[in-house]
């Protein structure tokens, strides 16, 4: 089972990541851009930004690993459950997240080292 700190590896993963806090709760983000957060309130879950239409599938899936609430509704940010997500689907929506609000320069920089 994934827990927080594995997510802040693999976020780091990546170049300006760095772990703060947002609302109170950690989170990660890139050159200060939020992107993820551990939710400690409630139903706790890792909040991470989607894309809309990959939030809409991750539902649609039926997979209980991923779900939303009514607060996050409209948003493009989808919740995990870290207990049920297998690590290698969490690799790849942390990149993804990451991706989505990485500003341009840090993501061409960034593939352009890997390539």
């Amino acid at each position: 089972m994934p827990t927080w700190d594995d997510v802040v590896a693999i976020a780091k993963r990546y170049p300006e990541v760095e772990e703060t806090t947002s609302w109170r709760t950690p989170s990660l983000k890139v050159k200060g851009r939020f992107f993820a957060r551990l939710r400690t309130e409630a139903e706790g879950g890792l909040a991470l930004v989607c894309d809309p239409s990959e939030k809409a599938a991750l539902l649609a899936s039926g997979d209980a690993a991923y779900y939303t609430t009514p607060h996050y509704e409209g948003y493009a940010m989808i919740l995990v459950d870290l207990a049920r997500v297998e690590p290698e689907r969490l690799a790849e929506l942390v990149e993804d997240a990451w991706h989505l609000k990485a500003p341009v320069r840090v993501r061409r920089a960034y593939e352009s080292s890997a390539s």
